[in-house]
């Protein structure tokens, strides 16, 4: 972005203090991140962001928002004083998407949002200017963010879209009004906040809310809860998944160790992705029905997929001290998540006198229903596919008593949270050459941390 202060003004409806012929060439709430050029957002939550402008202002801030009222506003850069800072920016990042005015692409969904947003930007850059969330910036500040880092050039914006609350999407939707709009599956993620999944279907449908009316709304047609709720829509509607009666089926699938190939219905195209599993299946053909939307070729979208970079820790193979492959998938986990990672993981192939081990941390953000969810994992792990289970977190403690009747007491491992270098320790003495392990569990179980030890 490039702007001058005197129209950051004015597209928030106020005036500029200072310099308002100011040249603002990127956005920033963290005083760290700020460059010259930059404007200093100063964001309240743990800590108050007015604490931190002189350090912006070290680092090469040119203006700041200021909330009104607040004390020690600073003189030696331009200001604008505004109710609210984050609204602020969020009024600048709508300003700013519809004065570059690219067509929009919102994703959402319990899970696989990440990686189908990665696919999808790797599809669409075949032919277009693209810019995509990064990593998984995607809630209210996230968003607003990713709007304003765009290079005026923009042609297509993907836009991951999160939510741990209803009402969240239905402001996202707001700010950007969608072109197309695509949610990947419904899950048990955040249940804790919803209850149930009817809930969580709801607040992610709000992503359709500004779905602008030309528009095409894109969804897991495996999901009876979209179906459901996608009849009300009067937009372009199409599906993908596993049944005959999505618009993009899957009509064979195989699985590796570091790929998976598929095949669709209406196609004589095959299609290659670099991650595993049936579930990233799904979410490439989610990024097939995108890529025709905007008039790819399945040959170019095939090309596209087959060399597509995932985000980090999103099934990502490592190599470990012991010669071992190890798949880090520790950025989020509910059980959704957990059954696809640890089904994939069991389809990989082992040498002889190799080994599948499965390293499973806490699932968060479950409420109530989490002892019985965690337990529930049970039917998910076989003794024969998956050889050793170590669980991590008070949590997991119920999914090791109910895991004790289908495993030797010599292969079930479990380690309460003030244990995790004992369980480093262990897996290190236990872990051979030609094992595989799997790693997941939320981020605040930070099993990364298991990673780093093992390689």
């Amino acid at each position: 972005m490039k702007m001058q202060m005197a129209e950051i003004a004015k597209a928030l409806n106020t005036t500029c203090e200072g310099d308002d012929q100011t040249v603002i060439t990127s956005v920033a709430f963290d005083s760290r991140k700020i460059t010259n050029g930059g404007l200093f957002v100063p964001l309240e939550g743990e800590r108050d962001g007015h604490d931190f402008v002189a350090g912006a202002i070290s680092n090469g801030a040119s203006a700041t928002f200021w909330k009104k009222g607040h004390p020690n506003k600073p003189e030696n850069i331009a200001v604008i004083e505004v109710d609210d800072p984050l609204s602020a920016m969020q009024d600048l990042a709508h300003y700013y998407l519809r004065k570059v005015n690219p067509t929009v692409v919102g994703i959402t969904g319990s899970n696989g949002k990440t990686t189908t947003k990665d696919m999808v930007a790797a599809v669409l850059s075949k032919r277009f200017n693209v810019h995509k969330t990064q990593a998984n910036f995607n809630n209210e500040i996230g968003v607003p963010m990713t709007i304003l880092e765009m290079k005026p050039n923009t042609e297509i914006l993907v836009l991951e879209m999160g939510m741990d609350r209803p009402g969240q999407l239905h402001h996202l939707s707001e700010l950007t009004h969608p072109d197309v709009a695509v949610i990947t599956m419904i899950g048990e993620a955040h249940i804790e906040f919803f209850g149930i999944r009817d809930k969580i279907a709801d607040a992610k449908m709000e992503i359709t809310d500004f779905l602008r009316e030309d528009g095409e709304f894109i969804f897991n047609g495996d999901e009876p809860l979209l179906q459901e709720r996608a009849k009300k829509l009067d937009q372009v509607k199409a599906t993908f998944g596993f049944r005959d009666e999505d618009t993009v089926h899957a009509t064979g699938f195989k699985s590796y160790m570091h790929h998976a190939t598929f095949t669709i219905n209406d196609s004589e195209q095959k299609f290659s992705i670099p991650m595993i599993g049936k579930h990233n299946v799904s979410n490439a053909m989610a990024a097939i029905s995108v890529g025709r939307h905007f008039g790819e070729s399945d040959e170019e979208i095939s090309s596209s997929l087959s060399n597509f970079k995932p985000t980090a820790n999103r099934m990502e193979w490592e190599k470990g001290d012991a010669g071992e492959a190890i798949m880090s998938d520790v950025y989020n986990s509910n059980p959704t998540a957990v059954r696809a990672v640890v089904t994939s993981f069991g389809q990989v192939e082992v040498k002889d006198d190799g080994r599948r081990i499965a390293v499973l941390g806490d699932m968060l953000e479950l409420g109530k229903n989490s002892p019985a969810l965690h337990a529930g994992l049970s039917d998910t792990l076989d003794s024969q596919i998956i050889n050793e289970v170590y669980l991590y977190g008070p949590e997991m403690k119920n999914l090791y008593d109910a895991l004790k009747d289908k495993y030797k007491p010599e292969h079930l491992h479990y380690y309460t949270q003030d244990q995790m270098d004992r369980m480093i320790d262990d897996l290190k003495n236990d872990i051979k050459p030609d094992d595989i392990v799997v790693l997941k569990g939320s981020h605040g179980m930070h099993l990364e941390n298991v990673l780093a030890r093992l390689r």
